[in-house]
């Protein structure tokens, strides 16, 4: 499943553009005390998206998963995210179905203020890996990259958007199942133009995802404070490569999610 919103819009964008990576956990609140029975609130999702007035917005977990694998048509917190957010260009993907697929978000969008086009996706295939859980024997599912081109300040900027196997979860390491973090690097390494990625990359502290996309000439806004309130690791990143200057960047802390999102600023070299 894979989604264009167009937008037209007139006028060149700022000298320094704002950047926002949040998974927003399908809109599921976060409350400290009992984080696992909060409801879902779209609205508080669309609020903090707002207040942030980023110009690029990356948004994982969109939609949330089904046993069974279902995908509801036309993905529904995405048109409602739509909606509400009209100054904004959006592209949308669903991964590919997994029948034992987990209850838990998915789904990926980007949405920008400046036109996107050239929208592609690319299928990262699980590892052949088994795990329990509710007492079913799964599979993990496929994950997703999606991109897309916009301009700004008159020069093409790719944006790379995705999701990543959290590994540590079912006790294994990407560092030995390296299938989706290599397709990643691949298209890093294929970009000769200004480029973003962004995402949830699902990274421990130990797996050496950051050191292997660096070598592909990809710095993150930032890896020191932690994103994600379950456990203490980085797993949210904005990664730029060579003519981008990182201007900022800072973690923001929100209930909306079980993540806090990472924001940047930056501008070309």
């Amino acid at each position: 499943m894979f989604i264009q919103t167009r937008i037209p819009r007139q006028g060149a964008a700022s000298t320094m553009f704002s950047t926002l990576t949040f998974n927003m956990q399908n809109g599921q609140l976060w409350d400290d005390a009992s984080p696992d029975d909060t409801p879902v609130d779209l609205d508080a999702s669309v609020a903090f998206i707002q207040e942030q007035d980023c110009d690029i917005v990356f948004l994982q977990e969109v939609e949330c998963g089904f046993e069974g694998g279902g995908q509801i048509e036309p993905p529904p917190n995405y048109e409602f995210l739509r909606s509400r957010l009209p100054e904004y260009d959006a592209v949308f993907g669903y991964p590919l179905k997994n029948p034992l697929e987990l209850p838990f978000g998915l789904g990926l969008a980007i949405f920008s203020k400046t036109p996107l086009r050239s929208f592609s996706r690319i299928d990262l295939p699980p590892a052949d890996i088994r795990f329990e859980y509710a007492g079913i024997e799964r599979r993990p599912s496929h994950r997703l990259l999606i991109s897309a081109e916009t301009e700004i300040e008159g020069r093409a900027v790719r944006l790379i958007n995705t999701h990543l196997q959290a590994f540590f979860m079912i006790k294994a390491s990407s560092n030995d199942h390296r299938e989706q973090r290599d397709l990643v690097e691949e298209e890093l390494r294929r970009s000769g133009e200004p480029t973003l990625l962004a995402g949830d990359f699902n990274s421990s502290p130990e797996e050496t995802l950051l050191a292997q996309f660096g070598e592909a000439g990809f710095r993150t806004a930032q890896a020191d404070q932690v994103t994600w309130k379950r456990m203490p690791f980085v797993v949210d990143h904005i990664f730029y490569n060579a003519p981008f200057r990182l201007e900022s960047s800072r973690v923001v802390p929100t209930k909306a999610s079980d993540h806090d999102a990472v924001r940047a600023e930056f501008s070309f070299v």
